[in-house]
């Protein structure tokens, strides 16, 4: 799990990632020295189960992906199946392939897990 997430760091613009269990757990992570990962894991957990409420309450499809945008960086918390899988990126990235980045190494972590 460790390389599937180091591979993907390797993505221009992409300044961490790790896995984060539903319930906030950190499962594996290659983020910056200055992220707390414990932190950042229960924020995902936060998060991503809010807007699954929500999206139940609004009777439409489960939870896919979030991206927060916020002034030097972004977000993107996705389902991964076993968690979510989480990275952080520099303010301005090329979000396609970001995205499909995220979809390469999601395909890999549900191999292997």
């Amino acid at each position: 799990m460790h390389d599937i997430l180091s591979e993907l760091n390797k993505t221009t613009g992409i300044t961490g990632s790790m896995v984060v269990g539903n319930d906030g757990i950190v499962i594996a992570a290659d983020l910056q020295e200055n992220l707390e990962d414990d932190t950042i894991g229960a924020l995902a957990a936060s998060i991503t189960s809010n807007i699954h409420k929500s999206l139940q309450r609004l009777q439409t499809s489960p939870l896919k992906q979030v991206t927060i945008e916020a002034d030097d960086a972004k977000l993107f918390f996705t389902d991964a199946g076993m968690g979510i899988l989480v990275v952080t990126t520099e303010k301005e990235v090329n979000i396609g392939l970001i995205r499909l980045e995220i979809k390469n190494a999601i395909s890999k972590l549900r191999v292997t897990s």
